[in-house]
């Protein structure tokens, strides 16, 4: 029997693939790639290697997630290393542990390589630190899926909030932020295809996302916080040096 890798592709430019996902890849025998990996990360496998599509991209999916966890178990069978390839990290909303714990019941090995998740790289892509002294010690990663069921009152608190996957449903969250207690005034970033050359920023704020959402493409990031204005809005900052988060 084989060996299973998650591994995450990183959020998009292939620069930010770490080194030990790249030497797993040029050594792969087959490859299940994910939606919003690079496709340009899929040279680096060998010339023999079986790569199969099993994407999801707003609730279209190639393949529902048990037939995904069939397909490793099947392969891990009959080929040595087996890699499945997920974008940003196979943890963050990846389904990475759902899979980890089907394989590892089948007794199957695996490994979980860590990938740069765009929660944090998006942000960072276009200068938003989503931790910043004196004005954010704190930072959440919430899914913007409409059928999640969100307790958005959770978050009311949060210095910045990420949220991914929440393009569509953008103006509600807007307003079940507002209604939770976040200053209607609170900036917010959208941070569109992040890491690539065709990314792209739109800002606005909490009231107009609530009241007149911008235009915004997915796969995007969105960004909700007092962070954002050291990029976009040129606030004249104040610092408390001795102030540590």
């Amino acid at each position: 029997m084989g060996k299973v890798y998650l591994v995450g592709a990183g959020p998009g430019d292939p620069e930010l693939l770490t080194l030990k996902a790249h030497r797993i890849l040029k050594e792969a025998d087959v490859v299940l790639y994910d939606a919003l990996i690079n496709r340009e990360i899929l040279r680096f496998t060998k010339p023999d290697c079986l790569k199969i599509y099993v994407g999801k991209r707003d609730g279209e999916h190639s393949l529902p997630q048990e037939e995904i966890n069939e397909l490793l178990y099947r392969f891990s069978r009959s080929y040595k290393i087996v890699v499945r390839l997920k974008g940003g990290d196979p943890f963050v909303f990846g389904r990475g542990g759902e899979e980890l714990l089907y394989l590892r019941e089948k007794g199957v090995e695996v490994e979980v390589v860590p990938g740069i998740t765009s929660a944090v790289a998006a942000p960072s892509s276009t200068s938003i630190p989503v931790t910043h002294r004196g004005i954010a010690s704190s930072f959440a990663v919430v899914t913007g899926h409409p059928n999640r069921g969100i307790n958005w009152e959770n978050f009311a608190k949060v210095d910045t909030l990420v949220i991914l996957m929440g393009v569509k449903n953008r103006r509600e969250i807007a307003k079940e932020l507002i209604r939770a207690g976040r200053d209607p005034n609170e900036p917010v970033a959208f941070i569109e295809k992040a890491t690539t050359p065709e990314q792209r920023e739109v800002f606005t704020t909490l009231r107009e996302l609530a009241q007149n959402p911008p235009e915004v493409n997915p796969p995007a990031v969105m960004v909700v916080g007092e962070v954002v204005e050291i990029t976009y809005f040129n606030k004249d900052l104040i610092f408390q040096q001795d102030k540590l988060y």
